[in-house]
């Protein structure tokens, strides 16, 4: 089973108990709400179970003793009334109250593990599979929600209402309560028989679901390729069949539950029937009243209305603990990329109450919070240089599969490099290893001496600015886009880095100017333009290493061309690095690194390396070619 599916897989025991023990965590602070719930559920629950025991009296100590007292009856309505009332009160009242600490808890839950997802490293979602991911933030937050809504308010009602039943029963006739015992053992024994094969059942659909989600989400992220090569009809076929699987496991499901279900039903029936058969022998024989057996008869009929509820909430206490595991189980995930300065968590969150969210504050949000912390751990990012060293590294993202072999490379601060190659060479992982998304196996990289290791991840990344081929844009406004919503940043700021980039006579053309709405990933605006407003982003965070990883890969000659002009200018004061497949965009640079396997074949300027007569001649020619033709 690969990785991506894992936390799909049944977990043991151990940590079923250790996800519920980390769940207690977030619920001590509400301890004199679930009080109140307490309190509210033993008035309500005693309230109902009082109102069979008024019609006891009633009969036996007024109709059937032939006293006709009509003010007893009307007083006996009027309590039965009260009671009635003060049970609809303080149920609305306990529901009122849980429901608001669930919700809470589920709240809170839900933001720290989208922030601890946000926290790891990016070799974790090279496992992970984004569909995964969403069912966890999604559909196992709401299984935690039913747990709270449904299956803790069952446990609190239908517990504490077992529990008076018995009293009362006891209390109105012992030798028929002690017969009703009985079916204790018998409802145990079906409970623990059912118990493994629905957590089985269960554990199924929820792994199929995630699968299919999983699924549907790596169609919608690709399906400008499945359009392209006309695959819609393999892509409907495959997910057709993940829905069967997905649709047969829910028809277990429920024909488990039926099962279970109408077990209880006909345990009920059965019990009915018995008491009235004893019961009644006793009534015709003079050694019970008629009014006691009317109640046993009411409260046997109760005692079975919580057990049923209760095993309809069977599914949903599976589903949740399920969930509940595997949320922790993401907790419990530590980022592959840590700060040496930062003292890891022992516990998942919730073990451990801590200020705050309970979670470690690693993402600095703005460029005032970076600064100040650069400062904190000496390192002025007005002192920064840019000068970059590489020195002999060694780098696989799998064991036995070397990406890049003890390379050396120092780059000077202020200088232009380019660095092209095939497919494969290595280009791409050079700079997620400059900027920390993995770390090197052997050796180290160092900016003005520092080994980035030493460099705190905000502070870094507060160094190092990058734009990628495929730029990524929120939902919102230019101004926050470009921005990235930190509004230490001033609306002039903005508005001067797309004046520099060429950015604002676009912007200008949209309906409303810089506070035009984008849309998921920025749609509606082109390849170079939505390149143009991440060049921007990059501009107002003034980093003092800029990467640009294909950036001008979809560029039109005139978007590209106000890109160089942007870049020849921004350069002069910042180490740059260049990777492109179109050899025009690098033509200029101080140095031109060819990579090859891993390793650094050539390196010269344009002139240098065509005089070479080595891959980058071939690399140059081919393009020529390629616009020759």
């Amino acid at each position: 089973m690969d990785q991506k599916a894992d936390l799909n897989q049944p977990e043991q025991k151990p940590q079923y108990v250790s996800a519920f023990r980390a769940l207690s965590g977030y619920i001590k602070p509400h301890r004199w709400g679930f009080i109140t719930v307490l309190c509210c559920t033993i008035i309500a629950i005693l309230s109902e179970l009082l109102q069979p025991y008024l019609m006891k009296i009633a009969i036996d100590d007024n109709l059937m003793a032939g006293k006709n007292d009509y003010s007893e009856l009307l007083a006996i309505c009027g309590v039965y009334l009260g009671l009635s009332l003060s049970s609809f009160g303080f149920s609305y009242i306990q529901n009122n109250v849980l429901q608001g600490i669930g919700q809470s808890i589920v709240s809170r839950i839900r933001k720290q593990l989208f922030g601890h997802i946000m926290k790891q490293s990016m070799g974790y979602f090279d496992r992970m599979s984004s569909g995964s991911l969403i069912t966890h933030v999604s559909s196992d937050t709401e299984a935690l929600n039913q747990f709270f809504n449904q299956v803790l308010l069952s446990l609190f009602r239908d517990g504490l209402t077992l529990l008076f039943i018995i009293v009362m029963m006891f209390q109105l006739d012992t030798t028929l309560a002690l017969y009703c015992l009985i079916l204790l053992p018998i409802i145990s024994f079906i409970a623990i028989a059912f118990r493994s094969f629905m957590r089985a059942t269960y554990q199924l659909a929820r792994t199929r679901l995630s699968r299919m989600v999983a699924f549907v989400a790596e169609n919608l992220s690709g399906m400008h390729l499945i359009q392209v090569f006309h695959q819609q009809k393999e892509q409907e076929k495959q997910f057709d069949e993940r829905n069967r699987l997905y649709f047969q496991a829910n028809l277990r499901e429920i024909r488990t539950n039926v099962v279970f279900g109408r077990t209880f039903d006909i345990l009920s029936n059965l019990s009915i029937a018995c008491v009235t058969w004893i019961g009644g022998r006793a009534v015709l024989g003079h050694d019970l009243e008629f009014g006691v057996l009317y109640a046993f008869i009411t409260y046997i009929r109760q005692f079975f209305q919580p057990i049923n509820t209760i095993t309809q909430q069977w599914n949903t206490l599976q589903s949740a603990t399920v969930a509940i595991t595997r949320i922790w189980t993401i907790f419990a995930s530590k980022p592959d990329i840590t700060d040496r300065s930062e003292e890891e968590a022992d516990s998942a969150p919730g073990e451990k109450v801590k200020k705050g969210d309970g979670l470690r504050q690693m993402t600095l949000t703005t460029a005032a919070d970076q600064e100040e912390a650069a400062e904190t751990h000496g390192l002025g990012l007005g002192d920064v240089k840019g000068d970059i060293a590489f020195e002999h590294i060694s780098f696989s993202y799998e064991e036995g599969i070397p990406i890049i072999r003890e390379l050396d490379l120092h780059i000077h601060a202020g200088e232009l490099i380019g660095v092209v190659g095939t497919t494969g060479a290595g280009k791409s992982s050079l700079i997620s290893l400059l900027c920390r998304f993995y770390d090197v196996k052997e050796g180290s990289i160092r900016i003005d001496g520092t080994d980035v290791r030493d460099i705190p991840q905000a502070t870094l990344h507060r160094l190092v600015g990058l734009v990628q081929q495929e730029p990524y844009l929120y939902s919102g406004s230019i101004i926050d886009n470009v921005r990235m919503f930190d509004e230490s940043i001033t609306r002039e700021e903005v508005i001067a880095a797309c004046e520099f980039v060429g950015a604002d006579a676009i912007v200008q053309k949209l309906p409303e100017g810089y506070d035009t709405k984008l849309s998921e990933r920025g749609s509606g605006l082109s390849a170079g333009e939505r390149q143009l407003i991440s060049f921007a982003r990059i501009i107002v965070f003034k980093p003092k290493v800029l990467i640009l990883d294909e950036a001008s890969a979809n560029l039109d000659s005139h978007t590209e061309l106000l890109i160089q002009n942007a870049l020849h200018v921004v350069s002069q004061q910042r180490t740059t690095i260049v990777i492109a497949h179109r050899l025009s965009t690098i033509m200029q640079a101080d140095r031109i690194i060819v990579m090859s396997r891993g390793q650094i074949v050539e390196q010269g300027n344009h002139n240098e390396l065509l005089e070479l007569g080595g891959q980058y001649r071939e690399l140059y020619e081919h393009s020529q070619g390629q616009i020759a033709g």
